[in-house]
């Protein structure tokens, strides 16, 4: 089995004390599959009522990576459903769209599926008191009474570890007009037909999230593709990708009031990409289609 390794790694003050961030940055632009190590005590992050302190490890898959501007790295959970340890789940059903920067900093959203969506006000949501959870800062909170709240925060965690397998094989780069830059569709047909995972690295895909957004900030979304087809005719390759969250592209990267959703891609050879998207505080579907640049990786 391939070794996952470190890439960088982080002390309970958010600083480096191993690896670094361009070290993290290139394995994310190599398509790397990345998984982040923390620990904290049960009574500080748990239950702050209970007299257990006993340490806990948690090791948490980020199935979609996000490269800002080529050198500022996050990572997002994308089929998490909230638990409550040790015994189950969250008291409400809803996805956990939890997001990681490279220095720490992290977000939750929160589009619960238990009911009809709830209509409330947009926009920032007072600051809860945590007084009895030190170690937790909530810097802004957004959409608080709507179906889909957010809130951006810091804990912190014993150790941040960021783990990378970078063991994905870039097989062909194309432009957003489907233009060859590098490799062919050749080698990713044949890869695809032996059985080989899919990957891609699709350009400037979270551009209109937000019509406030910093378009100067290029950036690049990684996820796996579940479901590969190849017309043999046409030599045309099209994959149906994991879900993900599509978000407003920034340093770092942040939840804001409408600015992110969630959904599927179907991206294409020919550089064509269809999007499914969730209006999380509707639960409603959206579809577009637009043009992208889109790397594609096999292993």
């Amino acid at each position: 089995m391939p070794d996952w390794t470190s890439a960088l790694k982080l002390d309970t003050n958010r600083q480096v004390i191993d690896g670094s961030s361009k070290a993290l940055a290139d394995a994310v632009r190599d398509g790397a599959d990345l998984r982040i190590y923390t620990e904290f005590r049960h009574n500080e992050h748990i239950d702050v009522t209970s007299y257990n302190d006993e340490l806990i490890r948690e090791v948490a898959e980020f199935r979609e990576t996000l490269l800002i501007d080529d050198r500022w790295s996050a990572g997002f959970m994308t089929l998490r459903q909230p638990v409550e340890l040790p015994d189950g789940f969250g008291a409400r059903p809803s996805m956990s769209l939890f997001l990681y920067n490279e220095d720490g900093t992290q977000a939750i959203a929160r589009p619960h599926l238990d009911g009809p969506p709830v209509s409330g006000a947009l926009g920032s949501t007072p600051l809860d008191v945590h007084n009895n959870m030190p170690k937790y800062h909530e810097l802004d909170g957004w959409d608080g009474s709507t179906n889909a709240p957010s809130s951006n925060f810091i804990y912190d965690f014993e150790v941040f570890n960021y783990w990378v397998r970078n063991d994905w094989r870039q097989v062909l780069s194309h432009s957003a007009d489907g233009d060859v830059i590098s490799g062919s569709i050749g080698e990713l047909e044949d890869a695809f037909k032996a059985g080989s995972e899919v990957k891609v690295g699709v350009s400037g895909l979270c551009d209109g999230i937000d019509a406030a957004g910093d378009a100067s900030l290029s950036h690049e979304l990684f996820i796996q593709v579940g479901s590969g087809y190849y017309y043999t005719w046409e030599k045309l390759f099209i994959g149906a990708t994991h879900p993900f969250v599509r978000i407003k592209p920034a340093i770092p990267v942040h939840y804001t009031s409408r600015g992110w959703d969630y959904g599927w891609a179907m991206c294409r050879t020919d550089g064509k990409v269809a999007l499914s998207m969730v209006d999380p505080y509707t639960l409603s579907f959206h579809r577009s289609d637009g043009c992208h640049a889109i790397r594609w990786f096999v292993r």
